[in-house]
């Protein structure tokens, strides 16, 4: 009994410390670029967020598999979840290299009632570059509403935050 209860005591905090350091990692994330850098700048200034058609942001210390579990289980949860879903008319789909390298989350329309992946809407690719897990979002299909949505939440999370929000965020450029 007693070691039944030391053993789930230990992958209690087995499993915190590995939210712990998800949660770290991801508060070590920065924009790479300084056209991006500036525009989010911008956006928390004017508390509008731009209208992105692709942008890419670097995780420091996240490995691309790592990124993939946080963000892929953000978005299961926020975007696809049953009883309000933010994506109804739409369908996630990943693919993870053997590896965990390389990582692309692809959101698809609905082809029909059943469900099936129709054409992509909305891709995630993570990737390893030179050291540095890179995140790159390309709206294909979306709104420009849907988009910036989207976008704020990848941000959102990347930066540490893990609750789901039906807050829709201005939209700069419109």
């Amino acid at each position: 009994m007693a070691r039944s209860r030391l053993a789930t005591a230990l992958r209690m905090a087995a499993v915190a410390v590995a939210l712990a350091c998800v949660g770290l990692s991801l508060a070590a994330c920065r924009s790479n670029g300084q056209a991006a850098q500036a525009q989010l700048i911008a956006a928390e200034q004017t508390g509008a967020v731009p209208v992105y058609n692709t942008q890419t942001l670097t995780m420091a210390t996240a490995r691309p598999v790592d990124a993939y579990v946080m963000l892929g289980g953000r978005i299961k949860t926020c975007w696809f979840n049953r009883s309000a879903p933010l994506l109804p008319a739409h369908v996630y789909r990943a693919d993870v290299s053997p590896d965990g390298e390389t990582v692309k989350i692809s959101i698809h329309d609905k082809k029909d009632a059943r469900g099936l992946a129709g054409d992509v809407a909305y891709s995630i690719d993570i990737a390893d570059r030179d050291g540095a897990t890179v995140i790159t979002t390309k709206n294909r299909t979306m709104t420009p509403s849907q988009a910036a949505k989207m976008q704020y939440d990848i941000n959102r999370w990347k930066s540490g935050q893990t609750n789901c929000s039906r807050e829709l965020p201005g939209l700069a450029g419109r």
